[in-house]
């Protein structure tokens, strides 16, 4: 299992997602080469950097946007057949700061590298990783063929990302999948995202701001499962297809706040404050995830109340360290 073609590249492998999924296909026994625009961050935040060994892992530090020829150069060396694609700049409200930064990663750099890889004789499995985002607010199950109406300037770049692939899709049979996966959480999460959040919250003793008083709902979705779905997606997933990665169960971010609290024994009113709405932000959406259980015979294991619990437990036991880390998103160009 040494042999250049066998490895799968993974964009974005400093990203949470993309750092859970390297270890997952390491855990799998197989070869993976990471490719991240910044340094690798605190091993608190990278879930391989946990493991024993990484003898089978290598990584280089490239940038989508500045690095293009480096990576299209690597990728030209080891010639993979598989590539998963974590990268993207993916806050939402941010993204109206400065709308052109999030338009050069999510779809300028994004069709660059489709572009090249389309050309490419060795590739047989492109993930590009999207967001439902793209679909807006929407009422009630939303499936893979929904239309899109992108509220934000993060949604619609990743929007044009993800019709572009389809471009190539249909016009060259570019072999590309894209998947779709709710809110995901869990241990190695960036400290702004609600459940490492007000976790730390409660622990530390600090206010927690709720926009909008938590009305919107989404789906939570523990990262185990979604590199599961990742894995079986990249392994028997349809080229040309999109597939939804989520629960069936739909919280709003206040339940959610309420349930942690309940677990911790925290009365909610002791560590929330109520704040104005974000711009834009999508009400709810629902995703179907039936194709991905009936096609390829993935279900979630882990319980919103388990995996709650599971992050709990990464925080209390690193909390000396995660106390002296980052707590807001910071911005990179």
């Amino acid at each position: 299992m040494n042999r250049k073609d066998e490895r799968t590249i993974v964009i974005g492998s400093n990203s949470f997602s993309g750092s859970s999924f390297v270890d997952h296909l390491l855990n799998q026994g197989e070869d993976v080469v990471g490719i991240s625009r910044s340094p690798e961050p605190n091993d608190v935040f990278l879930k391989y950097k946990w493991r024993l060994s990484l003898n089978k892992f290598q990584f280089y530090q490239y940038d989508v946007n500045s690095n293009f020829n480096e990576i299209t150069q690597l990728l030209e060396q080891l010639k993979p057949k598989k590539i998963v694609n974590f990268a993207a700049q993916s806050m939402v409200s941010q993204s109206w700061d400065a709308p052109e930064d999030w338009f050069m990663t999510n779809c300028v750099s994004s069709v660059k590298l489709q572009n090249h890889l389309r050309k490419s004789d060795w590739i047989e499995k492109y993930i590009h990783v999207s967001t439902p985002e793209v679909y807006g607010s929407t009422e009630g199950p939303v499936t893979e063929d929904n239309g899109f109406n992108p509220s934000t300037p993060y949604a619609v770049s990743r929007a044009a990302g993800d019709m572009s692939i389809m471009s190539f899709v249909n016009s060259f049979n570019f072999p590309a999948v894209i998947t779709r996966a709710a809110n995901v959480y869990g241990p190695g999460q960036s400290l702004y995202r609600i459940i490492p959040r007000t976790i730390l919250s409660i622990l530390t003793g600090e206010t927690l701001n709720l926009h909008g008083g938590g009305k919107s709902e989404r789906s939570f979705i523990h990262i185990d499962d979604v590199s599961r779905a990742t894995e079986e997606i990249l392994r028997q997933g349809i080229n040309g297809a999109t597939y939804h990665i989520s629960t069936n169960r739909m919280i709003s971010i206040k339940s959610l706040v309420e349930l942690i609290c309940t677990m911790m024994k925290v009365p909610f009113e002791d560590i929330v404050q109520i704040s104005e709405d974000r711009a834009g932000k999508d009400q709810s959406y629902e995703l179907d995830s039936k194709k991905l259980r009936y096609e390829l015979n993935w279900s979630d294991q882990v319980t919103l109340e388990n995996g709650i619990d599971d992050t709990l437990s990464w925080v209390r036991d690193n909390l000396g360290v995660i106390k002296s880390q980052p707590r807001e998103y910071i911005h990179r160009r």
